[in-house]
């Protein structure tokens, strides 16, 4: 049985397009989405970063960014990042605006708030398929350090239920066992299309 698979952080950049990239690679039929307001990026100071539209290509966002301060941005690992988003998608995508992408069996976030927002999303939704997702979240720190081990544990996560039978079932001991192997703890719920 093949899951589909959803990775949502805040911006579609650094956690979810690691883990996305990771999955894609290993053949999983994955996705992924932000779900903030705008895609922000780091820029010369706290105060001052970078706000790019959602669908805005990173191919744009990295030959703005490279044309604004190359070093800086090579520096920080925001160029670099950037290439790897262009070898996996086009432009960062809205999670809120999804819907027309169809069902997934596992959204998997990397921070608390965008959990509540991926739930919040899904419980004002139209429920007429009555087809269970199973929402994840694996706390990550939105840096590119983090962000690497976070997507190997994704990755780890969700070979483990690609290999179930029907994670409906087994999804409190799948849960209890990584939490255990991994010392991380994982907030989980279950919401229907």
């Amino acid at each position: 049985m093949k899951l589909r698979y959803a990775m949502v952080c805040s911006s579609n950049q650094n956690r979810s397009m690691e883990a996305h990239c990771l999955l894609k690679r290993e053949g999983f039929d994955v996705a992924s989405y932000g779900t903030g307001q705008h895609v922000k990026l780091p820029g010369p100071s706290i105060r001052e970063p970078n706000v790019y539209d959602f669908g805005t290509p990173y191919k744009h966002m990295f030959d703005d960014l490279r044309r604004k301060d190359p070093e800086l941005y090579k520096r920080n690992g925001i160029l670099p990042m950037l290439k790897r988003n262009l070898g996996v998608k086009t432009a960062p995508q809205r999670w809120q605006e999804n819907a027309a992408d169809g069902c997934f069996d596992v959204v998997l976030t990397f921070e608390e708030k965008v959990f509540d927002l991926v739930l919040e999303d899904l419980h004002n939704r139209n429920q007429v398929l009555l087809k269970p997702v199973l929402i994840i979240n694996l706390e990550v720190k939105d840096n590119h350090e983090e962000a690497a081990v976070g997507g190997r544990l994704a990755l780890l996560l969700c070979q483990e239920l690609d290999a179930t039978e029907n994670w409906e079932d087994t999804i409190d001991d799948i849960i209890s066992n990584f939490e255990k192997q991994h010392r991380r703890k994982l907030l989980y719920s279950i919401s229907f299309y």
